[in-house]
């Protein structure tokens, strides 16, 4: 039974930057890959960052250059890094993470970008 805990979602202004985290507790479980999708009124929710297990990074082309993704696996966080942020880039942003068998969704925490 793994919780998660957003935190870093707020307002900002074009070119802005936020950082979000995401922290997994509540099983002993191993985690893999831990990252953010996000959704927009009217939209599918899309993959933005995932980080793999030994460091691995994946991203979605329209963050690439901008976002950084990165995790410390001792305290079972993930972080994304969002710099020179977009009215595109508002949205709901929901924390991801993937166990063995299972896998999980926070809350999620808004974005919102103002031009």
């Amino acid at each position: 039974q793994v919780q998660l805990v957003e935190s870093g979602g707020g307002l900002v202004q074009s070119g802005g930057s936020l950082r979000l985290s995401c922290a997994a507790s509540g099983s002993n479980a191993s985690i893999y890959r831990m990252g953010w999708y996000r959704q927009a009124p009217g939209k599918a929710r899309d993959l933005v960052a995932l980080i793999g297990g030994v460091g691995g990074t994946t991203y979605a082309d329209s963050v690439k250059g901008r976002f950084t993704v990165s995790r410390d696996n001792a305290k079972n966080t993930v972080y994304t890094q969002m710099n020179n942020l977009k009215p595109e880039d508002t949205a709901v942003y929901y924390c991801y993470v993937q166990g063995l068998s299972e896998h999980y969704w926070g809350q999620g925490t808004q974005v919102t970008v103002s031009s």
